[in-house]
């Protein structure tokens, strides 16, 4: 029989042990503590598996964003991945380093983005290459203030076989 005094206590342990029931219904996250517990360090080994062999994987950054250091047309551009932009944003500064003049571009065309509303020009990028991932004959477009970084947004991620973010990675496959 219980005691009185030691019902709050089961009340508790109940609580909490349903709480981590829920939080570990995934299998991955059961046997990833298990992992983290016992000390093994191979916890992502089956991103090696044979399934990511056309992939790329990006690892999350320490301020929880994704970024890929791509080759676009044989020049190395760092984006940021964003789910929310429509399109590939160049910043005029990596638009210059992949040939594009500015003077030349057409600053036509109006962009809403989460700073307000921009003009961006247009632009063909022959190839974007993550990995064993490459992408090629795509459109985006040159802001026409330099944006922090450039942006690889939907119009890239819409062209690939898929993506998937897990755990603390993002998989893209082609």
């Amino acid at each position: 029989m219980f005691e009185v005094k030691q019902i709050p206590g089961l009340i508790f342990a109940l609580l909490t042990g349903a709480l981590l029931a829920s939080y570990f219904d995934n299998r991955e996250d059961v046997q990833e503590v298990k992992a983290l517990i016992s000390g093994d360090s191979g916890i992502n080994n089956d991103l090696e598996s044979p399934q990511y062999t056309n992939a790329a994987i990006l690892k999350r950054e320490y301020d929880g964003h994704f970024r890929a250091r791509a080759d676009v047309s044989g020049v190395e551009v760092k984006f940021l991945i964003d789910t929310g932009a429509s399109t590939v944003a160049l910043t005029l500064r990596d638009a210059e380093r992949l040939g594009f003049d500015p003077d030349e571009l057409d600053f036509r065309w109006s962009i809403n983005t989460a700073g307000g509303e921009t003009k961006g020009a247009s632009v063909l990028i022959r190839s974007i290459r993550i990995g064993q991932v490459e992408v090629r004959d795509l459109r985006a477009m040159v802001m026409d203030h330099d944006l922090e970084e450039s942006l690889l947004g939907m119009t890239f991620l819409s062209e690939l076989y898929s993506y998937e973010f897990r755990k603390r990675n993002l998989i893209i496959r082609q």
